[in-house]
């Protein structure tokens, strides 16, 4: 590898995992709603809000892997949609599925570092107790990390 190939030791480089977990988050069936992955497995930076906001706020601008999963719960679910949004309006999608079963998204974002944030939203439709299904970290979880600084 050349010098500006080389990756190196990347101090405070941001990272987190954070899941869905206790009680099923309740959800209104057919509306967007921003998912509480209230449980952090890591956050190395201090960057996850995971009590008020449940979003990414890295201080270090680049590109970042981020990496999400939606698990419904409810009577009747036929719809479940997980997204990625980036300062508030929609950046990715996952995948659509019209039958029972999970949506993941997985994208690669950049980050200025200063004002960028990041949170994951869901949508699920359900006859009756449409909700966001909590776990120990497999089900509805959230990620991202610094790929390469810019």
């Amino acid at each position: 590898m050349g010098k500006s190939q080389k990756l190196g030791n990347m101090p405070n480089a941001p990272a987190f995992s954070a899941y869905r977990s206790g009680s099923n988050q309740s959800v209104t069936a057919g509306s967007w709603t921003k998912v509480q992955c209230q449980t952090e497995e890591f956050d190395t930076a201090s960057a996850y809000d995971n009590a008020t906001n449940y979003r990414f706020t890295p201080q270090v601008a680049g590109y970042y892997q981020v990496n999400a999963q939606l698990t419904p719960s409810g009577t009747g679910t036929n719809r479940v949609l997980c997204a990625i949004y980036k300062n508030g309006s929609a950046n990715k999608l996952g995948v659509d599925l019209t039958v029972d079963g999970r949506s993941v998204a997985s994208t690669l974002i950049y980050m200025n570092g200063t004002t960028d944030y990041l949170e994951m939203f869901g949508f699920v439709s359900a006859s009756s107790g449409a909700a966001f299904a909590s776990s120990t970290g497999g089900d509805t979880y959230f990620q991202a990390c610094l790929v390469r600084p810019a």
